[in-house]
């Protein structure tokens, strides 16, 4: 065995050892504490979990938590679209194979992911079929989760109705635009939906599903495997740090992309409340 694959299976088995229970966290349980595995697969099977991709999404809003939920072990992540063509990211073209179709999508999910983007995020605001299944899956899904815009997907599928949650900077005041509540923080969970911010932000969500679904100390184990151990070479992240003249000039260059999804949220908002 070569020297780089036998440290790859050492590494997984360890994070395995971990997430199935080896190491414990504490949990309250009719008023008493007990070590308890959290979200431990159902004696049935796997974990299940399903990842929305579409054509225009942003592809690293997928990738980093990807990274980390495909990470876990006794999970089965399926990449879900209405069909298995190569979809195009966007910008920047990178083509991503969806792994099963809406239809192929198991029923009840550990699960439920949305990425963002931009002019794509708009598509799918305004997809029946997206929005029908993910409405039916987030209903009945553990976890309803998002990086960046796809906040305002799972909104406009009625799934965020009087949640806290958060989106990338410059969208994130049109959640109330569908039911949201706007709230600080790279990572906002409330409840059982956990929303990231923009884009880099999925790095953060990822290890923050990791520590919900299987403990802090597989998530702290998959951070060091995947050495996240961010120095940036500017601190510029957001527009407190970038400052009043670079993020006016970034909203000027957004602001067409901002018109359009207002309008897609605002068009949301109205079907969801007079539905």
């Amino acid at each position: 065995m070569k020297r780089r694959e036998f440290l790859a299976g050492s590494a997984a088995s360890l994070i395995a050892s971990v997430i199935d229970g080896k190491s414990s966290v504490f949990a309250k349980e009719n008023g008493t504490q007990r070590n308890e595995s959290p979200q431990a697969p159902s004696a049935a099977g796997r974990r299940q979990i399903a990842m929305l991709v579409y054509p225009g999404f942003a592809a690293l809003d997928l990738v980093g938590p990807h990274q980390f939920v495909a990470g876990l072990m006794e999970a089965d992540v399926h990449l879900v679209w209405k069909n298995k063509d190569a979809i195009a990211t966007g910008p920047g073209n990178l083509s991503i194979l969806p792994t099963a179709t809406f239809e192929e999508c198991p029923p009840d999910l550990d699960l439920l992911f949305v990425p963002g983007g931009l002019e794509g995020t708009i598509a799918v605001m305004r997809d029946e079929k997206v929005l029908s299944f993910l409405s039916e899956r987030g209903a009945r899904a553990k976890y309803v989760t998002s990086v960046c815009t796809g906040s305002l997907v799972l909104g406009a599928a009625g799934l965020l109705r009087g949640y806290r949650a958060t989106s990338h900077w410059a969208f994130k005041d049109l959640l109330p635009l569908v039911d949201a509540i706007p709230a600080p923080g790279r990572v906002v969970e409330d409840r059982n939906r956990i929303t990231g911010a923009g884009v880099t932000s999925g790095i953060d969500f990822g290890l923050t599903v990791s520590a919900r679904m299987s403990g802090a100390e597989a998530a702290e184990m998959l951070q060091l495997l995947n050495e996240y151990d961010p120095d940036p070479p500017f601190d510029a992240g957001t527009p407190a740090k970038a400052g009043p003249q670079t993020t006016s000039q970034l909203r000027n260059l957004l602001a067409a992309g901002i018109a359009n999804t207002r309008a897609a949220a605002m068009a949301a908002g109205k079907r969801l409340r007079s539905s």
